[in-house]
């Protein structure tokens, strides 16, 4: 849990108190490799700390193939969160691709804890506010940047990703082949 408060402390100003109060509502999951927090089609009930591990988030296209959109690594929050704010079916998957460790709070739960404390509502908010960057910063990379500046990138800001994740996933994740992909690793080894 020192992992989890210290993570929190970095979004918004906590108490020992106030972060112990909320630890009933938070549980321990551990999934394999392999393993789904949530599948595309199913309401995604909770949110997750990443204690340990790394997950891809992806959806299926029409041709069934997968297109990854996210990866989410250590000390970092994970939900379909389209599906758990408005409670509806996840237009994703989010699955995990090493052995992986969570923290999860449900959305009743973390609606509770919002209404009693001040510091968890700011908690949320600050945290809505930085993904909604990171996605705002994905989607302008994504129109912006060459495919190799896309892939230095990645391998600047996230590189344990390129240890971690199967070239096919880092690809899609791209927006590029996998041919495409091994061009661009030959080109900076060079």
């Amino acid at each position: 849990m020192d992992q989890f408060k210290s993570f929190l402390q970095n979004i918004a100003p906590i108490t020992d108190t106030e972060f112990e109060e909320a630890q009933i509502y938070f549980k321990e999951l551990k999934l394999k490799k392999g393993d789904c927090f949530i599948e595309q089609g199913k309401v995604c009930k909770h949110i997750a700390f990443i204690k340990k591990g790394t997950l891809k988030t992806f959806y299926n296209n029409d041709k069934s193939s997968e297109t990854t959109s996210c990866f989410c690594v250590e000390n970092n929050f994970t939900t379909s969160y389209k599906s758990f704010i408005l409670q509806t079916p996840s237009a994703q998957t989010i699955q995990a691709i090493e052995e992986t460790e969570l923290l999860v709070i449900d959305f009743e739960s973390l609606q509770k804890l919002y209404a009693k404390s001040i510091p968890w509502q700011n908690i949320g908010r600050a945290f809505t506010e930085r993904e909604y960057l990171v996605m705002e910063q994905y989607a302008s990379t994504l129109n912006n940047e060459t495919a190799k500046e896309k892939y230095l990138r990645l391998l600047k800001e996230q590189p344990t990703i390129i240890q971690k994740a199967a070239i096919k996933d880092i690809a899609s994740y791209l927006g590029v082949t996998t041919r495409t992909l091994s061009r661009i690793r030959q080109e900076i080894i060079k």
